[in-house]
């Protein structure tokens, strides 16, 4: 089997490929990036469906240039429509990764859970996924650093949720490592003190012991140590003037 090997294409994903045989095998923007959607371009469009006013005319007669993209049954999202696949798996591989990737960053094992599921052969998903980390299309340090800012100021998340997340997603140890060492105990605290705050008014009809049961639970669930959460719920609540002592000093 010949493989195509221009890769040169793979740094501007957001550009069209067209190959000598006429088919549109590149990028298609505007998607979502679901990993089985790589049909929708012929459903969106229907493949008898005209792209202009002579396109009708020139499908049917059959006298088309070889590359027009009415020429019926030889784009790649017509191919895709009808369940065919293209005759090079790199360039089948490579299409789905480049949409997968629009808009929205994936992980190596992101996307090679993606190439599995389409049933590209393992060395093909290898070759292909590897050129893509050298072009800097997959970058899994990035991914986990842009994860836990977004994640952390977003949600409120606490370095070990975090890290669980990251790993759900195959980003190697190291590199989680790295990414949650962007926290210190500090800011994690003073993010578990936000959500407090924020939570606290609406806790006020409780009595004391399942206030502090309610909001340390809240923070537990977004994986903030046990001893912190007792603390950060005692301390706010004193600040509001209820009696702490003794409270939660049996999981502190």
């Amino acid at each position: 089997m010949t493989r195509r090997t221009d890769w040169a294409e793979y740094a501007h994903p957001g550009t069209p490929q067209r190959r000598g045989s006429g088919r549109d095998t590149g990028f298609v923007g505007g998607r979502d990036g679901a990993y089985d959607d790589v049909r929708g371009d012929a459903d969106a469009h229907g493949e008898d469906a005209p792209r202009g006013g002579r396109g009708r005319g020139r499908r049917r007669g059959g006298g088309g240039p070889a590359d027009a993209p009415q020429d019926g049954g030889s784009s790649f999202s017509s191919r895709a429509g009808t369940g065919e696949h293209p005759a090079d798996p790199v360039e089948q591989a490579r299409a789905i990764c480049l949409r997968l990737l629009t808009g929205t960053p994936r992980t190596r094992k992101q996307l090679a859970d993606a190439l599995r599921k389409r049933e590209i052969p393992e060395d093909v998903a290898d070759e292909v996924l590897s050129r893509f980390e050298e072009v800097g299309l997959i970058d899994d340090s990035a991914f986990a650093d842009a994860w836990v800012e977004s994640r952390h100021h977003g949600r409120g998340l606490a370095r070990r949720a975090l890290a669980q997340e990251l790993r759900t997603k195959g980003v190697d140890s190291a590199l989680i490592d790295a990414a949650v060492g962007q926290l210190d105990a500090e800011q994690e605290e003073t993010t578990a003190r936000e959500l407090v705050a924020r939570k606290l008014r609406a806790t006020r009809d409780l009595d004391r012991d399942k206030r502090l049961r309610r909001l340390a639970g809240m923070l537990a669930r977004k994986g903030y140590p046990e001893g912190m959460a007792l603390r950060v719920v005692r301390q706010a609540l004193a600040e509001e003037g209820e009696d702490t002592e003794g409270l939660g000093d049996e999981g502190a």
